[in-house]
């Protein structure tokens, strides 16, 4: 059985993060964060869902930008939060 590659892919762009030292949000608000998640459709930085607020879960419903990966070195996988699965 093949297994199908998420279609959601398609919408991966290269990015560049738009702010690389932390959640885009969570800067403005102030708020702490856990892990920072990169959207690769638009370069948003978003904190993870271990996070208070999960702002990269939000950035993902509000922009149907479902793909993200971790802005963590060492870090190499891909989220899709559209099929709760990794991409």
């Amino acid at each position: 059985m093949a297994i199908e590659p998420d279609p959601h892919l398609s919408m991966v762009r290269p990015v560049t993060p738009h702010t690389p030292q932390g959640c885009e949000e969570c800067l403005r608000l102030g708020s702490p964060w856990v892990h920072l998640r990169l959207c690769l459709t638009c370069g948003h930085v978003g904190c993870c869902d271990s996070s208070p607020l999960k702002h990269a879960r939000a950035h993902a419903a509000a922009a149907s930008h479902p793909i993200v990966e971790p802005l963590e070195e060492g870090e190499e996988w891909r989220w899709c939060y559209v099929h709760e699965a990794l991409a």
